[in-house]
């Protein structure tokens, strides 16, 4: 569950003391309970039922290799978009049948990792546009293989207004996925190909969805296309339907966004019901809405500024450590580790040290004085994953709770081994 506040006024992250994390671990330190991610995957992969299916853990979310672990234990595979997740997928004993492999440009190296996994290379390689599957059925060609492939459908939705423009995926002037008229076609060009073998069709239009008529649209244009490739002859091998992810979460904390991923599932079953194509497994892709509300930032407060009729709250975690306020505008809460006995509160701007006016986490209700340390919350997904060392800052810890306790956590890294490796830099 996520983070609660005890009777002592100490704020607890899957029965451990936030507090005394800060004192053991330092900061900044993101903090994941481990028990309630994967409590979050059975509950998706319950709402199948029994029907066939698969949720593949969109990896780039969180690629801690606790996390990845206990989200497969929970019966999910992966959703990978680099070589680099392929390998970790791989490595946290995801089966390779299991993952799935977007992206709009993979190398030929990482095409040849994918290919080359197991007996039949991995589940799928998700085709992005007609001139990727040249490239894919030369990899195959090359490696003497027959190789899975699905393709990414582009829907073309009109998204304004229901997420982000940044991630927004499924429009007519986003880079992923085949155009809808271009569908067939690629659907025909891999079913020529003696090396290449359709066995899904696609499609993720964007992520952070608080409602389910975008990702029921875009599963009905899937559907649709799924039948008319029945109905032409072509695509025997065709095994399974792909909606994608984007199943938003509840940043504001208030249960106006309180559907759960098991709500999108649903909705999906039903339309694929309708459509007569209950009979192809039903694949999802959620990232976010397995770890995000399970995951917080911890940081120090470094000093309060008072000046005319502004009050910051300067921190030490910046946006290199959380990107997304800078990036997409987005709003974390951010609440005091021990609020027994509080002031009066104000409110406060919080802000990091990084030298840019986007490092900027918005205005906060909080003890006055400040507290020494917050919580950042909802920083399960796409926190660590997007850090950078901009300004020469060090990446932050990652510590992994489960069963009320820490059970591991990554090391510091040292600024001398930065600062010696971009003084040697070009000698």
């Amino acid at each position: 569950m996520p983070p609660v506040v005890d009777a002592f006024g100490i704020l607890r992250l899957g029965g451990a003391s936030l507090a005394e994390l800060v004192g053991a671990l330092g900061t900044p330190t993101y903090v994941y309970d481990v028990d309630a991610m994967a409590a979050e995957a059975r509950e998706v992969v319950a709402a199948f039922d029994d029907a066939p299916h698969l949720v593949a853990y969109a990896v780039k979310a969180n690629t801690a290799g606790c996390v990845i672990r206990a989200i497969s234990a929970a019966g999910c595979g992966a959703d990978i978009v680099s070589g680099a997740e392929l390998r970790v997928a791989l490595a946290c004993g995801i089966a390779p049948d299991r993952i799935l492999y977007s992206g709009v440009a993979k190398t030929d190296d990482e095409l040849d990792a994918a290919i080359a996994c197991g007996p039949r290379g991995i589940g799928a390689i998700q085709v992005e546009s007609i001139e990727e599957i040249s490239r894919i059925e030369a990899r195959a060609h090359a490696a003497g293989r027959r190789v899975r492939a699905s393709v990414r459908v582009n829907p073309s939705l009109e998204l304004h207004g229901m997420t982000h423009a940044n991630i927004a995926t499924g429009h007519d002037e986003a880079k992923f996925g085949v155009p809808r008229a271009d569908v067939p076609r690629a659907i025909g060009r891999i079913d020529e190909s003696p090396h290449l073998e359709l066995v899904g069709l696609g499609a993720h239009v964007g992520s952070q969805f608080t409602s389910v008529a975008p990702v029921v649209e875009s599963a009905r244009a899937l559907f649709d296309f799924a039948r008319a490739a029945r109905a032409s002859g072509r695509s025997r091998s065709l095994a399974f339907v792909d909606t994608g992810g984007g199943f938003g979460i509840d940043y504001g904390g208030e249960g106006r966004d309180a559907l759960r991923p098991s709500d999108f599932v649903r909705a999906v079953r039903a339309e694929q019901r309708r459509a007569g194509v209950d009979d192809l497994a039903l694949y999802v892709e959620p990232g976010r809405s397995l770890v995000a509300a399970h995951g917080v930032l911890l940081a120090r407060v470094v000093q309060s500024k008072v000046a005319a009729a502004m009050r910051w709250l300067m921190i030490d975690a910046g946006m290199n450590d959380l990107i997304r306020p800078a990036l997409y505008q987005a709003r974390h809460r951010i609440v005091p580790l021990e609020s027994a006995g509080a002031p009066a509160k104000a409110r406060w701007r919080v802000v990091g040290p990084v030298c840019e006016s986007s490092d900027d986490f918005g205005e906060h209700l909080l003890p006055d004085p400040a507290p020494g340390a917050v919580a950042i919350l909802d920083a399960g997904a796409y926190g660590y994953t997007m850090a950078s060392r901009y300004n020469g800052r060090q990446p932050p810890v990652e510590a992994f709770i489960s069963g009320g306790r820490l059970v591991g956590a990554t090391r510091r890294e040292s600024v001398d081994a930065w600062v010696e490796e971009r003084v040697a830099a070009g000698a």
